[in-house]
């Protein structure tokens, strides 16, 4: 029964999680955003106490089950492992191996050197959540929306518009070959070896580790009614189970209750256990203690290095039904820009995870990961498929860090995250000698004007004049700019973002 009611939950949250990255109509943020916001990591950058205290606390009650449930990555691992073990017919495929704990601290402790020196590259690799985001967001996402992209082509056929064609395309080629590198690592690990990585690699099972030995319901083996079968250690894919000497390392145990189910003989059952005694130590039903654990041995386990090509993301063709025009090309820009509500490119970076959830939901099109290695896959603002329309907040609204702080939509009109250049040789105004005003009619904040190009010609060329006090940095006037491959007008970041 606790298995089926750890299934149900853990089934429930993987897939609207899993939605969550995948829903570009924003429906599923409205109700199940807050899925994101309990994460582990994602709680602790945006200094939220009380989803922090909740956790901790209920993992020093139930032991880890943040990881056998809530956590989608776990999820996503178990599913993996289940799916092995349906297809190879083989049951009990797992066996007791000692804790790495050398690897697990040696991990944790880099984890912890690189966030506080801020290289967010090495721990958006890390963190379990921001992993399974991106690998929802660059492999799963564009496979759903092919799915209602048929959908809404066939529903066209017959006369309905209960669908709606979605645009597909890679945001970033370099977070592409990350997502998919990191789901063949893990999934190899799960299917050949359960829950690896969450036991050696991941910083949030280390620290949930740490605690769960302390935890006040945990499995206990019952001595009496043990006779060494081994069948709970063949099932345990955390392999944290020795049934030889009874006992159970529960820094390791992700609480699945697969053992208890395991069992033939009933000798295992999920009590209250006292705290003051040793996590691997188990009791019988008179009480008596058994001997410490065995000493730990060291693993031979490779490390994934992640690599990825610092290379352009795949640009949107326009070819206005006659033929294909230039694609156009991003600036490069002195300071990026991040998406208003962020405060400061330093703030941003410090607490973004790279989870991707705002590049997923962003309606515009407009964020796209980075592939500069001091941001890596963290999300900032290109304008070649939209610009940022001061109608939106979406990416603060599902932001789980803090790294975009919540924003009204007057906000947003008053936020300046960057202001537009003009380069007058790109202009058509100048090169073609044609009359352009699209910048100008485009602007939202009137930011942009037309002055004659030679004053005092009443039958002159108009060019824009930017007033840089009004601009708010949406990109309206970069994206719509006719010229190409590089636009006539450019945002350029703001390091700090400014209220006007």
């Amino acid at each position: 029964m606790l298995r089926k009611i750890r299934v149900t939950f853990a089934t429930v949250f993987f897939v609207l999680i899993t939605l969550l990255f995948l829903d570009f109509t924003g429906t599923i943020h409205i109700w199940f955003g807050w899925m994101a916001k309990i994460q582990f990591l994602p709680a602790l950058l945006a200094l939220n106490a009380g989803v922090v205290i909740f956790l901790l606390l209920l993992t020093l009650l139930f032991g880890r089950v943040y990881c056998s449930v809530i956590c989608p990555l776990g999820v996503f691992q178990d599913l993996v492992s289940w799916i092995s073990g349906s297809r190879k017919k083989k049951k009990y495929r797992f066996s007791f191996s000692p804790a790495k704990t050398w690897l697990r601290w040696s991990v944790f402790v880099l984890f912890i050197i690189a966030f506080v020196a801020g290289f967010s590259a090495f721990t958006a690799l890390l963190a379990p959540y921001s992993s399974y985001g991106r690998i929802a967001s660059n492999l799963f996402a564009p496979v759903y929306q092919w799915g209602n992209n048929l959908l809404a082509y066939l529903a066209e056929r017959a006369d309905s518009y209960l669908f709606y064609s979605t645009e597909v395309w890679i945001k970033s080629l370099s977070s592409f070959i990350v997502a998919i590198v990191t789901f063949i690592v893990l999934a190899i690990l799960a299917w050949k070896n359960g829950r690896t990585y969450c036991n050696t690699i991941c910083p949030v099972g280390t620290i949930l580790g740490f605690l769960s030995k302390y935890a006040l319901f945990r499995p206990v083996i019952d001595t009496e009614k043990c006779n060494n079968c081994g069948l709970c250690t063949h099932k345990c894919k955390a392999a944290c189970i020795n049934s030889q000497e009874h006992k159970i390392d529960y820094s390791r145990c992700v609480v699945c209750m697969d053992c208890i189910e395991t069992c033939k003989h009933g000798a295992i059952h999920y009590k209250f256990q006292s705290p003051l005694k040793k996590n691997t130590e188990t009791i019988k039903e008179n009480g008596a203690e058994n001997n410490p654990a065995a000493r730990r041995s060291f693993l031979s386990v490779s490390t994934l290095l992640a690599t990825s090509a610092v290379l352009k993301a795949q640009e949107k063709k326009v070819d206005g039904g006659f033929a294909n025009i230039i694609d156009k090309k991003a600036p490069e820009r002195l300071a990026p820009i991040t998406p208003p509500g962020s405060l400061s490119a330093k703030n941003f970076t410090a607490h973004c995870t790279a989870c991707q959830l705002c590049v997923s939901a962003c309606p515009n099109h407009v964020l796209v990961p980075s592939s500069n290695l001091s941001k890596f896959m963290q999300p900032e603002m290109s304008y070649e498929r939209g610009y940022c329309r001061p109608e939106c907040v979406k990416c603060s609204e599902v932001c789980p860090t803090g790294a975009i702080k919540p924003i009204t939509k007057a906000d947003k009109s008053a936020i300046q995250t960057g202001h537009a250049v003009y380069v007058p040789d790109r202009c058509v105004v100048n090169r073609d000698n044609e009359q352009c005003t699209n910048c100008f009619r485009h602007c939202p904040t009137g930011a942009i004007q037309l002055v004659a190009k030679e004053p005092g010609n009443p039958k002159s060329l108009k060019i824009p004049a930017i007033n840089v006090e009004k601009c708010i940095g949406c990109g309206a006037c970069e994206n719509l700019c006719p010229s190409r491959p590089l636009s006539a007008i450019y945002v350029e970041g703001h390091e700090v973002h400014r209220i006007i």
